[in-house]
């Protein structure tokens, strides 16, 4: 696996690393040892292991470091990294420290304990002991060593030859020898037999013995033992010395010099007693540090390597937080950890597929509601969805195309709302939203009120929705503007009647325009003068009358035939300028407002003239006094086309509420000899050029008729 590959040498490394540890820690405290054979190696085992600590501090330091900048940066797995560590540091430190100061404490009372009363009392009771036992031995020797000079006294240098040999045997001494005062040997017998001269006193000896008459002493002797020397005068003139070498044990010979040793090395210890404690404590503080640190720095990699897996695993959280579902993690091991991001790899598996199912899904839900929107947003009938409390949700363009208002920024708001901001459609608003709160099934109205271009009729029918569980989810109300299409049932059908009386009347009123023309013709010359002019007035009217009935016939046949227009491009503004012209001998002010100087439209001039007389002459037989009219002509957009608008506003009586909804229609007029034909010719006219035409109800001075046609080409602007 790639984690062991990882892991092995960083463990392998960690052992190494603690075995040096612990033998440079073991090799320092043999060091201190005076007996060890690396006590001289002590002060360099001191330095590498403080050369060590220092190393391992700086180690130490850089991985603090370095976390904090991994803190500061927010990086994965830090501060995780941050608490692993704190706690192994506090719970290293914890037991560490409180070791440490037991540790100390019963090294100093260790090193007290060393140099109470009573071993100090020891020790000067063992060396006073040891010297007594010495000092005794050498009282001994020198009291038997008197005797053997009081037995040679006054005894020749022969017979002391002869004599000595036998005092050697019964006196035990290691040698016995007499010579002069000027060192010349008289005799001497020892427990060697090879040695030919005895041992005689150096000069140092000499010295004193001149000084003092005698000599005794402790002086070492052959193969490091030690021997008592005693030097006396044989004579009371001093001429001649005895001298006798007495052996001493060696079990005494060693217990004293290791009484004494140890004396002085108690002394000596006694002497470094604070400075054994100071010493022995910096060495156990930098054991200490050494070890913390070594276990600290491991920490660092220890921790480092248990939290990488935890560090991958928040990286790959962040990738799925951040919509990258196809996250794979390296599994770095088979613990837990291991199990972990297993699972993890698993689960953005698992997303990843359900992501997918759920894309193409939302995709395909989308390209239903695209292919719905594109149906709605094509239909020529307005579409308006409600949820369950009738707030609007969603509106396609008919429904602006109709109401003339963006319903669609009003979403989630009701009808009501919506009545309150356009006062024009609260009428026709507010009923819809009455029969959406009282219905319960489907339902079909029709409304009509005055809208911005007239009089408009909606067919409305609403759905109510309902869910599985019966409860309402919201409602779906589609209406279309019926106006057009009634209009034009009811102009068939008044084309439809008009041709039938074009038929029934026209035929027979020309025989009665010729009956009554040859009555008068016969009967004015047989009738008396008074009869005459009685015959001549009635014939008179009859004729008149029937031309006026053939000129009713004759508009009927002009509404009901199909428009014979010759369509051309023209110039609008020339053509309307061109007709105003014609009225300026009549008095008729006019004002007019062009918002370009050319309007190409395709059009038949004579069937536009038409229209613009009629407006004219309407505007001026509803005037009672001047006769103030006024022509503007804008461009606007209307269904993503461009349409010239042209307005006609006059100073009349204006128009009432009940003459608006029918002013379009035949045979609807206000004048007494009007035959109502006027105003329908025109829209007639109009719609066959693809325009529209309606009553401004906002204007409020007298009459006013809005006319748009399509344009061909629009000149500059003024």
């Amino acid at each position: 696996m790639a984690y062991s590959k990882i892991k092995l040498p960083a463990s392998a490394s960690i052992l190494i690393l603690f075995g040096f540890i612990l033998l440079s820690l073991q090799l320092m405290s043999s060091s201190t040892q005076e007996s060890s054979e690396l006590s001289e190696m002590h002060s360099w085992l001191l330095v590498i292991n403080t050369l060590g600590s220092i190393t391992l501090l700086i180690l130490v330091v850089v991985n603090a470091y370095s976390l904090v900048r991994e803190l500061k940066k927010k990086e994965a797995g830090s501060r995780l990294t941050t608490r692993m560590v704190s706690l192994f540091v506090l719970l290293a430190l914890a037991p560490a420290a409180i070791v440490f100061y037991f540790s100390v404490q019963f090294l100093h009372q260790g090193i007290d304990s060393w140099f109470n009363v009573e071993i100090d009392r020891a020790m000067d009771d063992a060396l006073e002991l040891s010297q007594s036992a010495l000092a005794q031995r050498m009282n001994w020797h020198i009291k038997q060593t008197r005797q053997i000079a009081a037995h040679l006294e006054d005894k020749s240098d022969t017979l002391i030859a002869l004599e000595i040999g036998s005092l050697w045997a019964d006196s035990g001494a290691l040698e016995i020898a007499a010579f002069s005062s000027t060192g010349r040997i008289l005799a001497s017998s020892s427990t060697n037999p090879s040695d030919i001269l005895p041992h005689m006193p150096d000069e140092q000896i000499w010295l004193q013995l001149r000084q003092n008459k005698e000599y005794f002493a402790f002086d070492p002797g052959d193969n490091d033992e030690m021997m008592v020397r005693i030097i006396l005068p044989i004579d009371r003139d001093q001429k001649r010395f005895l001298q006798v070498l007495y052996p001493i044990p060696v079990r005494v010979t060693d217990l004293a010099d290791s009484i004494e040793f140890a004396f002085i090395r108690y002394q000596e210890m006694t002497f470094l007693r604070d400075s054994l404690k100071t010493s022995f404590s910096l060495i156990l503080l930098l054991v200490l540090l050494l070890s913390l640190l070594a276990a600290i720095w491991v920490a660092f990699i220890s921790i480092r390597n248990i939290v990488a897996p935890v560090k991958e695993l928040v990286k790959g959280t962040q990738a799925v937080a951040d919509g990258d579902y196809k996250q794979q993690l390296p599994v770095m091991s088979q613990d837990d950890l291991g199990f972990l991001v297993e699972s993890f790899n698993q689960m953005t598996k698992r997303i990843a597929r359900s992501r997918d199912e759920t894309r193409a899904a939302g995709l395909e839900v989308e390209n239903q509601r695209a292919y719905l929107e594109t149906i709605l947003a094509n239909l020529t009938a307005g579409v308006i969805s409600f949820d369950a409390s009738f707030h609007i949700r969603t509106a396609n363009q008919a429904a602006y195309r109709i109401l003339h208002i963006p319903v669609s920024h009003f979403v989630s708001q009701t009808l009501s709302n919506l009545a309150g901001k356009h006062t024009e459609l609260a009428e026709v608003l507010e009923a819809i939203q009455q029969l959406l709160e009282k219905a319960d099934d489907i339902w079909e109205q029709r409304i009509v009120f005055f809208g911005p271009n007239g009089r408009q009729e909606l067919l409305c029918r609403g759905t109510p929705l309902f869910l599985q569980d019966g409860s309402r989810m919201g409602a779906v109300v589609v209406f279309d503007d019926v106006t057009d299409l009634i209009q034009a049932q009811k102009n068939a059908a008044w084309g439809e009647v008009a041709r039938r009386l074009a038929h029934e009347i026209k035929n027979p009123l020309t025989p009665i325009q010729l009956s009554a023309e040859r009555l008068q013709h016969k009967l004015s010359k047989e009738l008396p003068e008074n009869a005459q002019d009685f015959l001549q007035r009635g014939t008179r009217t009859i004729v008149q009358q029937v031309e006026a009935m053939k000129r009713m016939v004759d508009d009927f046949s002009e509404y009901a035939r199909p428009s014979k227009k010759q369509v051309e491009k023209i110039n609008l503004i020339d053509l309307i300028q061109e007709i105003l012209a014609l009225y300026i001998p009549s008095g008729i002010l006019f004002s007019t407002s062009f918002s370009s100087r050319s309007i190409m439209v395709e059009a038949d001039p004579v069937s536009i003239r038409q229209v613009l007389h009629n407006l004219i002459k309407n505007a001026q037989e509803a005037t009672a006094g001047v006769c103030r009219i006024e022509i503007k002509i804008n461009k606007v957009l209307r269904n993503n086309a461009e349409y010239a608008e042209v307005g006609v506003y006059d100073n009349g009586s204006g128009l009432h509420a009940e003459q608006i909804e029918t002013i379009f229609e035949p045979y609807v007029t206000s004048k007494a000899k009007g035959t109502g034909l006027g105003l329908a010719i025109v829209k007639k006219i109009i719609e066959e050029h693809g325009g529209v035409i309606w009553v401004d109800t906002s204007y409020n001075g007298g009459a006013g008729f809005v006319i748009q046609l399509p344009v061909f080409e629009f000149g500059n602007s003024k």
